[in-house]
């Protein structure tokens, strides 16, 4: 079993444990002791099937198991064996229980066995809450407040429903709790390090790259329910040939949240990259920013605001960037909206595959042979001919798939919808009739790998310079004025995630961990990364440098690069709703 499942699995062992021992112990408390004990008999085997689990996942890496091993696991095993001391007492004179108001009588034998199972069902349930809840890494801090909820809901069940001296135990159990749970929020909550920024006051609007040779104005402003560059939604292509300087003037009409540009895969210089608060001060209504950059590196790019980019780019603020070589041949074109295109046979064609959204979208090419010629704008080496085959792009990355057209029309499948299709007779054929293969068979199709794509090379470099691990979970963030669930790296969110810093020229690598239950698209600003291993196992196939990539459930990816573009920059999920939920860090590389 991969890690992802081996995850899902654990957290579902974990469910029914802590269910079943508080199953029990309601059974117990009821009077139904028969009951009781078979529940607990299935409690008692799912808290030792979750050992089974916890050793698994520590074996496919400490990041999955840490918080179970050291808080999760030591916990249910000692209300387990809690438990168990409660069922070994002798059965003896019927008790009387004071609670004040209420008066419960239960046998001694059946209060006990309430007692112990539900507090094995409270340690379960903090154990569970505490992989939930918090996650990677263990701390002391949440160690002491899984003790004290686990210690407070005991006394005030022993009160209840134990034996007496309840009161006098069970205020000593709680004056413990108590101690746990002030300790554990001292720690929990000390100010984490908060993320720098970058002083980009030093920074002239535009750098001297020389004169502009291509010129774009983007308008940004409101049109209807949607955001939109120059009135279009989404914006203006912007296509340029290699060499061009580009220059770029965007201009806020009316989105009082503030835009900017970033140009999404092309690295640009750090004063170019269009975060705000880092490389730039968001443009407001009335105001305007001006780029200007060298085309250097052809390929197909996007741009979109990355000012309050969860809302923005949902809104509609992005459009496509695309660098292409001097000359062209055949047809060239960025796979947009629904469209039929008459194309004669034996013509070149390229397909330009960009991915806006925030989940992973499934691409598949029918009626012809195809190679993926290119991801993220760098071209792969030794790509060969793909039949019968999908490619699943990340969110924000991009595909160049390039083929032959035949005489027979081919028509381009996304999550199952006819997109784009070649005819060679009507024009008023639409995508949909011109299918010559049901989308539903595009759907059973194998999805390409781009790892064992193509032919390997060498490494560039032999060995990283620095190393940094990224684990992304999920977890509550204690360092706000208000708590909330956020997204995490290696335990926190930002803006309380420290920096990372190299120096320029300095090879670094990157393990990018996600212990969630779902896909985290990671995309670092500036660089493209080289893919070194997935889960383990050594890329073989074409030289893989992305920009964004999907990490899912359970993976564990190694990646490097050159830090040779000095600045601070964005590193984060592109699932932009993760982004905005604390996902993301910095990167500084010295000058």
């Amino acid at each position: 079993m991969s890690t992802g499942p081996l995850l899902v699995t654990d957290l579902l062992v974990a469910v029914v444990a802590a269910a079943g021992w508080l199953g029990a112990g309601g059974a117990a408390a009821a009077g139904s002791r028969r009951v009781a004990l078979g529940v607990a008999a299935g409690a008692l085997v799912a808290t030792l099937t979750r050992l089974v689990t916890v050793v698994a996942l520590a074996r496919a890496g400490w990041w999955f198991a840490a918080e179970k091993v050291l808080i999760a696991e030591p916990l249910s095993l000692a209300g387990t064996v809690g438990a168990g001391a409660w069922l070994s007492r002798p059965a003896r004179e019927t008790g009387a229980v004071d609670a004040g108001a209420w008066r419960i009588r239960l046998p001694r034998e059946i209060g006990g066995a309430a007692v112990g199972f539900l507090l094995a069902g409270y340690a379960s349930t903090a154990g569970l809450l505490v992989t939930v809840l918090h996650g990677y890494p263990a701390s002391a801090g949440t160690g002491l407040l899984a003790i004290a909820a686990v210690a407070a809901a005991t006394a005030v069940t022993w009160r209840l429903l134990g034996p007496r001296p309840a009161p006098v135990v069970s205020r000593a159990v709680l004056a413990v709790a108590a101690a746990a749970l002030v300790a554990g929020v001292g720690l929990s909550a000390a100010p984490g390090a908060a993320a720098g920024v970058h002083d980009h006051r030093g920074y002239p609007a535009a750098l001297a790259v020389g004169e502009p040779t291509r010129r774009f104005t983007l308008t940004a402003g409101v049109r209807g329910a949607a955001w939109a560059f120059n009135g279009q939604v989404p914006g203006p292509e912007l296509a340029v040939t290699v060499g061009d300087v580009v220059e770029v003037t965007l201009r806020n009409r009316d989105i009082e949240q503030g835009v900017t540009l970033h140009w999404h895969g092309y690295d640009v210089p750090n004063a170019q990259d269009g975060v705000p608060g880092v490389t730039q001060d968001a443009v407001r209504p009335g105001q305007e920013f001006v780029y200007r950059f060298r085309a250097d590196q052809p390929g197909t790019y996007w741009y979109h605001t990355h000012e309050a980019s969860s809302l923005g780019v949902r809104k509609g603020l992005f459009g496509v960037f695309v660098v292409r070589p001097a000359a062209v041949t055949g047809v060239d074109r960025v796979v947009g909206g629904p469209f039929v295109e008459r194309v004669r046979p034996g013509t070149p064609v390229r397909l330009r595959l960009v991915n806006t959204g925030n989940t992973t979208h499934r691409y598949a090419p029918a009626g012809a042979p195809f190679r993926v010629a290119a991801i993220d704008g760098v071209d792969l080496r030794g790509p060969t001919d793909l039949t019968d085959t999908a490619v699943a792009i990340p969110a924000g990355g991009r595909y160049d798939l390039t083929l032959t057209a035949p005489a027979t029309p081919i028509t381009l499948f996304v999550d199952g919808k006819a997109t784009y299709s070649t005819v060679a007779a009507t024009a008023t054929a639409t995508a949909a009739s011109a299918a010559p293969i049901a989308a539903a068979s595009t759907r059973t199709w194998p999805v390409l790998d781009p790892l064992t794509y193509g032919s390997a090379a060498p490494a560039p470099w032999p060995r990283a310079d620095r190393e940094f691990t990224l684990v992304l979970d999920r977890g509550i963030d204690l360092r706000r004025l208000v708590p909330r669930y956020a997204h995490t790296v290696g335990g926190a969110a930002y803006p309380h995630i420290p920096n990372q810093t190299v120096r320029r020229g300095e090879t670094v690598e990157f393990t990018v961990v996600n212990r969630a239950l779902v896909v985290h698209p990671w995309h670092l600003h500036g660089f493209h990364v080289l893919v070194l291993s997935r889960n383990g196992v050594r890329a073989t196939g074409s030289p893989l440098w992305l920009d964004s990539f999907d990490v899912r459930p359970g993976e564990v990816w190694e990646v490097t690069f050159r830090a040779d573009n000095p600045g601070v920059w964005a590193n984060h999920c592109h699932n932009l709703p993760h982004a905005d939920a604390g996902m993301m860090l910095h990167l500084t590389v010295g000058g």
